[in-house]
């Protein structure tokens, strides 16, 4: 059973705890700057160890010292609690 989708009012008061994240094109998006290739890769490394841990897996994309982080559960057919806890851990990591 796919998990609830949350509504726009839920998005929005989760993304006031997220704030450089934003809610674009039905899904959370966040865009992360690191001074190398290597910074953003170990980054990369360690948001994929809580990924794998939640089974819960984003699109998400890397060139250099950047990742483009994008977070839908697709069997939900939008943004759930599922993808805001995902953006917290992920942000917790990068902070």
């Amino acid at each position: 059973m796919a998990a609830p989708r949350l509504t726009e009012s839920e998005i929005a008061t989760a993304l006031a705890a997220l704030p450089q994240w934003r809610y674009e094109a039905g899904a959370l998006r966040r865009s992360y700057r690191f001074p190398d290739f290597v910074r953003a890769f170990s980054f990369m490394t360690a948001c994929a160890l809580i990924i794998q841990q939640m089974d819960h897996h984003p699109e998400w994309s890397n060139v250099y010292g950047s990742v483009e982080v994008t977070l839908v559960t697709h069997d939900s057919g939008g943004v759930t609690a599922r993808d805001v806890e995902l953006a917290r851990r992920i942000e917790s990591l990068a902070a």
